[in-house]
């Protein structure tokens, strides 16, 4: 897993960064507003979406076609000397620990979000930036729950970084089942 370093100053570049913190894990604890310094900081554990693309990939393209029939399945289609199943390996399913940093905030709001619990898990589901009176805007951070940090903001300058620690995960996401695990 190579290092991510994604700065966003607008529209587009914060959809790649969406796209990459898509199911991130996050401690209440690791979110950060400082007023002071007009910024916002939110530490989270990133999956790794570009490598489990591929071990979905293999996972599902020979079983889950349009041809493919659980009436039809065999054992012996498992025992070909094309394909056996001593040479499928588990998903190599990965999250990495990454910082969001927002710069030239005005403020921070929260909506239906607890920071009462530091130790408390939510799952990033997208950022998204509207575009107010130019170059300001707002920028939303929507949680599964319905949890929503809004951010105003003088201008879009945000970076995603990696720092550098990366782990297994459990489970991939998936958003047509239940919620992921905190793996």
């Amino acid at each position: 897993m190579e290092d991510l370093k994604l700065v966003a100053l607008d529209q587009d570049d914060i959809e790649v960064v969406s796209a990459h913190v898509q199911d991130a894990l996050v401690r209440v604890g690791d979110i950060f507003w400082q007023p002071r310094e007009h910024r916002f900081v939110m530490a989270l554990n990133r999956f790794d979406w570009m490598n489990a693309g591929d071990s979905k990939d293999f996972q599902t393209k020979d079983f889950q076609t349009k041809d493919f029939q659980t009436k039809d399945f065999q054992t012996k289609d498992f025992q070909t000397k094309d394909f056996q199943t001593k040479d499928l390996q588990a998903p190599d399913y990965r999250r990495c620990r990454t910082a969001l940093r927002f710069e030239r905030v005005l403020s921070c709001k929260c909506r239906d979000l607890s920071q009462a619990d530091k130790n408390a898990r939510l799952n990033l589901l997208a950022v998204e930036f509207a575009a107010g009176e130019a170059p300001a805007g707002t920028v939303l951070l929507t949680f599964s729950g319905g949890g929503v940090i809004r951010l105003e903001v003088e201008c879009l300058e945000a970076e995603l970084v990696d720092l550098g620690e990366v782990f297994a995960a459990a489970l991939c996401p998936d958003h047509f089942g239940a919620e992921p695990k905190t793996a």
